[in-house]
């Protein structure tokens, strides 16, 4: 795979809580440098994102109840919308995660529809991620969670936050790969830290991998392609 390729798998990523206007502005210049697809940001900083980005094809994706999914569904919508109006293009959606364990499978068709509408209506050509977070589910729920995604029109099943009790792996995403078949993408995130891991994780199945190790993932390729 060639470099550039490669680096537009990358959603590089900047979620954790401490981390301020530098933090971002650092995050948008790495992702011009290094030609990611997107950079994932809190929803305070997507219209900063959108400024240092501008005129790039660098996209600016945010995160919707983020990161335990239990918000109520009326603030998940409002949440997407004001993302939208400051110019993010893509939302990575946390599920209701203790709706799904308990089956409220009404309840959560609800939820992902209003928060697909939502994003269709304020960015038509958006991105709806839906995030699983696969370590908390059985193999039954992880297979639900994918036809919920698929019956609300979302583009891409997402395993993890990073903030949960696991993250992606391997079988997981191959599960999530045969159960979205080309109708859905698949984005692998959470402890993806090594070239390694990247290329396990794409070898598995994932279109895209949500990382804050992009920079070390493409440094560690670069250096084994000029040692051979």
């Amino acid at each position: 795979m060639e470099l550039g390729n490669l680096a537009r798998r990358i959603d590089h990523t900047l979620l954790r809580p401490e981390a301020g206007e530098k933090d971002i502005k650092r995050l948008c210049a790495e992702a011009l440098q290094y030609g990611f697809f997107a950079v994932c940001v809190n929803p305070t900083y997507v219209s900063l994102a959108v400024e240092e980005l501008k005129g790039s094809s660098v996209r600016v994706c945010t995160v919707v109840g983020f990161p335990l999914g239990a918000n109520c569904t009326v603030t998940k919508v409002v949440e997407a919308q004001q993302a939208a109006k400051d110019g993010a293009e893509e939302f990575d959606l946390v599920i209701n995660v203790g709706a799904l364990r308990d089956r409220r499978l009404d309840y959560l068709r609800e939820e992902l529809r209003a928060v697909r509408a939502a994003v269709a209506d304020c960015c038509p050509h958006g991105v709806l991620k839906v995030i699983l977070e696969t370590a908390l589910l059985t193999r039954e729920e992880k297979l639900l969670g994918c036809e919920l995604v698929l019956e609300a029109g979302a583009h891409f099943v997402k395993t993890s936050t990073g903030f949960g009790s696991g993250g992606a792996t391997i079988d997981d995403v191959k599960l999530l790969r045969q159960a979205v078949g080309g109708r859905a993408g698949v984005k692998a995130a959470g402890g993806i830290r090594t070239l390694e891991d990247f290329l396990s994780m794409l070898e598995a199945g994932a279109d895209r991998i949500g990382t804050s190790s992009g920079v070390k993932i493409i440094s560690e390729w670069s250096h084994s392609t000029q040692e051979k």
